[in-house]
């Protein structure tokens, strides 16, 4: 094997890079071709994703490679889950797609299970109830009258749509529908009797493929544009956590994975979906994998916290997070705690109210320093990491014997330590760009160089650079449970 480059778009809901992989002589190398924004856009009390924008970005990735003369084989594009975009009969897109931060779902849910039970829902899907999950989002388009939906033929999910834009076939990647909670994750098809309730029709949506499924070629438009030949698009795991999740260099099946990035999911790798009682009180999704296997993981807020806090702050957007990290590290543990999942922090006016907001009501003391703000914050992640990590043990059809940490947030070695102490068992962290690295082994396992999920990982252990933490101070950590326990609210 000599030299055989792939291109991956991964999008996540903060920022865009492309970067180009290279397998040679069993080693993956990375190179990032561009690094932009992904802006939310605020018009007339709603939010929307700038897709021309995106799009845009993509070529401009796709020149660079030209110009550097990279012989890439094929393009993959993964993206943050359960956004979608509305096609005409016309072939064009109807209006510029709403963000699942928009506030039109604030209490979907509830309206939806005035027509269907939570219960049957989730027995049909699987999937962890959230307001901005599509099936809501859907249903609330459609209680009031969108326009968009009613001459919508098609609805693609944002990494199908952009993959259409660049190539004009329409397919629907199977791990990003999953994160629908329209699919059943044992037929793998959508469920008539949902998708009627939300006002849409099965239809609407294109064949479903599975990740490694080749899409089609870039349009003459774009090759054009680009300087680029007939490079085929490839269907990767078009979610971005199912592109993480085959990245995580782990052997055997005993291990739980956290992809860290604006959002963390924690989950394990299993072969069938789990949906039971405990599951739907706990409140766990099953979504899809690559090679058939279900994700079974909890979505919980990540660095979006921290992130909106240095947004806000001048001062912290100063500080380097080696320095963010020794601030933390010299502050008191466990001084002040949040829910990091509580509805207050989805999407405040002000992220640092909104934790002072919390700590006055919870009677703590509020964080009064930026030290002191970010040590709230990893303690937060790390403490509620444990509390789904209990859960996700009591479920789990195997003993977890060791976490993997992946995505942009396992550079944070002081967040990785605090989770190893606080689930009490081994951390490796790495690859940092785990996403990425899954784009692009699902594009070479497509193109034949490895057959299997194991052969990824095994390819990925021999190429990535990854950490290892072993829990301490154990007693601390349990007591400083013990306080999380009694300020955790799910109700501010």
């Amino acid at each position: 094997m000599k030299n055989a480059c792939f291109f991956a778009v991964d999008l996540g809901a903060t920022s865009g890079r492309t970067i180009v992989g290279c397998l040679s002589d069993q080693q993956l190398e990375l190179q990032q071709l561009t690094r932009f924004p992904n802006t939310i856009i605020q018009v007339n009390g709603h939010y929307y994703w700038d897709i021309y924008a995106l799009y845009g970005e993509i070529v401009k990735g796709l020149k660079e490679a030209a110009d550097r003369q990279i012989p890439i084989r094929s393009i993959g594009i993964d993206t943050w889950g359960v956004d979608f975009v509305f096609i005409g009969k016309d072939g064009e897109l109807l209006r510029t797609p709403y963000s699942y931060r928009d506030t039109q779902t604030v209490g979907a849910p509830e309206a939806y299970f005035k027509e269907i039970s939570r219960r049957e829902v989730y027995g049909l899907t699987g999937i962890q109830i959230m307001n901005f999950n599509s099936l809501y989002q859907l249903h609330a388009l459609y209680r009031r009258g969108c326009s968009a939906l009613a001459a919508a033929d098609k609805i693609l999910f944002m990494p199908d749509a952009l993959g259409y834009m660049l190539t004009g076939k329409m397919t629907t990647e199977y791990t990003i529908a999953s994160t629908s909670q329209m699919l059943n994750p044992r037929t793998k098809n959508f469920e008539d009797k949902l998708l009627d309730a939300a006002g849409v029709k099965s239809a609407q949506f294109a064949p479903i493929v599975l990740p490694g499924t080749r899409l089609g070629v870039l349009t003459d438009e774009v090759q054009k544009q680009t300087g680029l030949g007939a490079i085929p698009i490839v269907s990767v795991a078009g979610h971005d956590t199912a592109s993480a999740v085959a990245s995580v260099p782990a052997v055997g099946e005993r291990f739980a994975y956290l992809s860290s990035g604006t959002w963390s999911l924690m989950g394990i790798e299993i072969k069938e979906p789990i949906i039971n009682e405990e599951s739907l009180e706990k409140n766990f999704t099953n979504e899809g994998g690559v090679e058939g296997t279900v994700r079974f993981l909890k979505n919980i807020c990540g660095m979006w916290l921290l992130e909106r806090c240095r947004a806000e702050r001048p001062v912290l957007r100063e500080y380097g997070y080696d320095e963010l990290n020794r601030l933390a590290s010299a502050s008191p543990a466990f001084r002040s705690l949040i829910n990091p999942d509580a509805p207050c922090f989805a999407n405040p006016k002000s992220m640092p109210n909104a934790i002072r907001q919390y700590c006055e009501q919870t009677e703590q003391p509020v964080p009064d320093t930026d030290a002191r703000l970010t040590r709230c914050i990893f303690d937060s992640l790390a403490l509620r990491y444990k509390q789904v990590f209990k859960d996700l043990q009591q479920m789990a059809p195997f003993p977890i014997e060791r976490l993997h940490i992946i995505g942009g947030g396992s550079k944070n070695e002081l967040l990785d330590q605090f989770a190893s102490n606080a689930l009490g068992i081994p951390v490796t962290a790495g690859p940092t760009e785990g996403t990425a690295i899954g784009n692009l082994m699902m594009q070479a396992k497509a193109d034949g160089i490895v057959a299997t999920i194991e052969d990824v990982r095994a390819l990925i252990r021999a190429s990535a650079e990854t950490r290892s933490f072993e829990p301490q101070d154990n007693d601390l950590w349990e007591a400083g449970y013990r306080k999380y326990l009694t300020v955790y609210r799910d109700d501010l």
